[in-house]
This record gives structure tokens, C-alpha cells and sequence, in this order.
């Protein structure tokens, strides 16, 4: 049996048919599959009729296959939708740096939702909290009954939270439901349960139910990685510590620190995306996870061990799931489920740290040292030609030339398009 590997020198030189056959060999996939992949109508309209209202067509995503990926010990090839040029490639080459010290290492939670209940109109806001985590078993069995399949995989409703907040609109009790959602997401399994136990809740507090929902603010369901990246790979010491400066800055300033975490989610939110899950809920909890402490910091700490060598580690709320939503109805997330090759919705959640940890080194190296538009303009310079109608090699020709002219503009492409038309006819 071939050992795999994730490591593939050039990757991005070989033609869609050889990088295709390689991401088919290590995962398995079938011919129908891999015609799936090439086929740009590969969500067919029927689906996506199902899947959300008022369906006109499908809008199509370069889907890109990171490299170089090592963790905790494995390879894997990543499987990232994104628009954004050098975002792909960005990713692989920070894999191939931490690769040199052993790759990514990773760890995180059990999947834990929080679902809140909101209560007003209680006359003894405090005495109906304590009530109400006296009645806490009779209200998680009721939560339960509403999944006895999650409650057989291990799942289900294992605790609850009970907190006053004073508002404007006077004090409101708030029960928080901590459900276990295993491999899903979990959205429709919390809020089924934070409904079935409102008329308890009521009947509890004497109060009158209003909201119930879970939260994306997913700080009990929470993914972490580590990573070194040795001096030498970065470029020397005075490299490793401009990084740290530039770390430094961010985590002393929200505008930096805004463009930062961004970074962080280039990487994260492809592969949320080529997976079909929630992008917009993972974006909002990191955001807000990044605010937690009443100021917005980033989500990756950058040190220097006693080698001299960079030390970089991410923690982040993933609410992520493998099985249900459009993880299961849209053809290309199952075809990138199966390239990952993950097991469980916190395999996936170790994923999506690895990746926001190899993003955000790539963005800060290139801003330490030869600036971030270097590599980011010559692939973006292949956007600007193909907006203006270049096709095949003409495409190359006129990205080339405007790095060289350090000029990537559309009216730019276009004359350099209408001159390279003249000559050919």
C-alpha cells in the first residue's frame, strides 16, 4: 500500500486533469466524483431549489486544494472555495514551512451549543434563577426528548446556565441550554429544544418566554492549534521578530487587528465554505470570541522559543457538523468531506484551526518582509485580465506585464489586450 503524503512540489504547475487525478488517488474518489469536480453545473438547479428559496441559478466558486498539511501527525489535502487569489496558495506554503518542525498540532472540545431561552416579566429575577437550576434535570430531560437519536450517539442536553441581565428594558432571565450536537452543526436540534422547554420555563419563573435560540458565540465548542516554524525556513531571526512586532501591533490596535483576523478567516472560511457549512455563523463567533474580554484582540498569539524559533497558536469557536444542511445536499461539500477524509465534526474543527494558524503566518512573513502585494497582485493580476475579456495564454501575457509595470489595472489590461489582438491579426 502507497503511504500518503500531502507534500507535492509544484503543485499549482500541474494541469486541472493531473492535480484532479492526484487529490482523486488520495481520496478515494470515484470517476463519477472527480466528473462531478469538472463539471462547473455539478450543484444541479433541482437541488438548489431545495435548498433555498427563490432559486434563479448557481453561483460558482473556484474550489482550490491546499497542500503540504501535516496534523498531528497526518496528511491532508485541504479543500478551500474561495475568489480570492493567493489565498490557496498562501496556505500550502505556511504547511510546507511548519512541516519542517512536524506539522500542525491540534486539539478542541466536545461540540457544545448553547441554546438560550429569554424570560421577562419575572417579579424575583434572582429567586427564578436558582429555581430554575433546581429544576435543571426535569428541564434537560425534556430537552432530550425532543432527539432521543442525538441522545443515543452520545449527545444531547447536558447542562444549562442560568444569568440576570439588567436592561433598558428592565431585568431578563436568561437559561442557557449546553447541548452536545456531536457531528452536526447543531442549529435545528438546539432550537427545537430550546422551544419544547420554554412552556417549563415559564411555568417555573412565572415569566413570559421570547427568544429562543442558539447561539453562535460558540465558546464551549472551541478548536485550538500549534505550530512551530523554524527560524531558518522564515528567513533568520530579525524575520521571526518583525513578526512579532507586527503581531504585536494588532493585538495593540482594532484596525490592525481587524485586517489580522480577516487574514486569520481567508483560510477558515473557505473551507467552511467548501464543506457546506455556516460561514456566516463561523465569522460571527470568531469576531466575537475575539471580543470576549471587552476588547477586539487576535486570534493568534506569536512567540519566540528559546531556539529562536516562532511559535504560533490559534484558539477559536467552530461551529461546524459533517452531517446534515447542505454538508449532505450539495454534491461538492460531500466530494470535499471525502477529500478531507474527517471522521468527526471536531476533526474538522482541527482542521479549520490549522488552516487560520498557516494563513495568518503567510500574511504576516509577507508583511515583514516583501510587503503583502507582491505575491498577492501577480495572481490578482489575472483577475484584472479576464474581467476584460482575455482568454487562454493571452490571460498570462497581460498579468505578466502589468507586474512587470507594476501597474494591475483594468484599463491597463485593456490596452495591453487590444495591443496583443493587433499583433495576431
Amino acid at each position: 500500500m502507497v503511504e500518503k503524503t500531502s507534500v507535492y512540489p509544484k503543485f499549482y504547475n500541474l494541469s486541472l486533469d493531473e492535480r484532479l487525478k492526484i487529490v482523486g488517488n488520495f481520496a478515494g474518489l470515484t470517476e463519477e466524483e472527480k466528473a462531478l469536480l469538472k463539471n462547473s453545473g455539478s450543484l444541479p438547479l433541482e437541488v438548489a431549489e431545495r435548498m433555498i428559496e427563490n432559486v434563479v441559478g448557481v453561483m460558482h466558486i473556484p474550489l482550490g486544494v491546499a497542500v503540504n498539511f501535516i496534523i498531528n501527525g497526518k496528511p491532508y489535502l485541504i479543500p478551500m472555495a474561495i475568489e480570492e487569489p493567493s489565498v490557496v496558495a498562501a496556505a500550502s506554503h505556511a504547511a510546507k514551512l511548519a512541516a519542517a518542525k512536524g506539522g500542525f498540532y491540534t486539539s478542541s472540545t466536545d461540540p457544545i451549543m448553547i441554546g438560550q431561552i429569554q424570560v421577562v416579566g419575572v417579579k424575583d429575577p434572582n429567586r427564578a434563577k436558582m429555581d430554575v437550576l433546581f429544576e435543571k434535570e426535569k428541564i434537560l430531560e425534556k430537552a432530550n426528548e425532543q432527539d432521543p437519536l442525538l441522545v443515543s450517539l452520545g449527545g444531547g442536553a447536558k447542562d444549562l446556565n442560568v444569568k440576570v441581565l439588567n436592561t433598558v428594558r428592565g431585568p431578563m432571565v436568561i437559561v442557557e441550554l449546553h447541548v452536545d450536537c456531536r457531528d452536526a452543526m447543531g442549529a435545528n436540534a438546539v432550537n427545537t429544544m430550546a422551544e419544547a422547554v420554554a412552556p417549563l420555563i415559564e411555568k417555573i419563573t412565572g415569566g413570559k418566554v421570547l427568544l429562543r435560540i442558539i447561539s453562535n458565540l460558540a465558546t464551549l465548542r472551541l478548536a485550538r492549534a500549534k505550530a512551530i516554524f523554524g527560524k531558518d525556513v522564515l528567513g533568520g531571526e530579525e524575520i521571526v521578530n518583525r513578526i512579532i512586532d507586527a503581531y504585536t501591533f494588532a493585538a495593540s490596535d482594532p484596525y490592525r487587528c481587524a485586517t489580522h483576523n480577516k487574514g486569520i478567516m481567508n483560510g477558515v472560511t473557505a473551507v467552511v465554505l467548501a464543506t457546506g457549512n455556516d460561514t456566516r455563523a463561523v465569522e460571527a463567533g470568531a469576531h466575537a470570541y475575539a471580543a470576549r474580554f471587552g476588547h477586539y484582540s487576535p486570534l493568534t498569539t506569536w512567540e519566540k522559543n528559546s531556539d529562536g524559533d516562532l511559535v504560533g497558536t490559534i484558539e477559536l469557536p467552530v461551529a461546524v457538523g459533517i452531517v446534515g444542511g447542505a454538508t449532505k445536499t450539495n454534491p461538492i461539500a460531500k466530494i470535499s468531506l471525502k477529500i478531507l477524509g474527517v471522521k468527526t465534526a471536531r476533526e474538522l474543527g482541527e482542521i479549520l484551526a490549522a488552516v487560520g494558524l498557516a494563513q495568518n503566518l503567510a500574511a504576516l512573513r509577507a508583511l515583514a518582509t516583501e510587503g503583502i502585494q507582491r505575491g498577492h497582485m501577480s495572481l490578482h493580476a489575472r483577475n484584472v485580465a479576464i474581467a476584460v475579456g482575455a482568454k487562454g495564454e493571452l490571460v498570462d501575457l497581460i498579468a505578466e506585464r502589468m507586474v512587470q509595470e507594476k501597474m494591475v489595472r483594468m484599463d491597463r489590461a485593456k490596452e495591453i489586450l487590444e495591443e496583443l489582438l493587433r499583433k495576431k491579426t
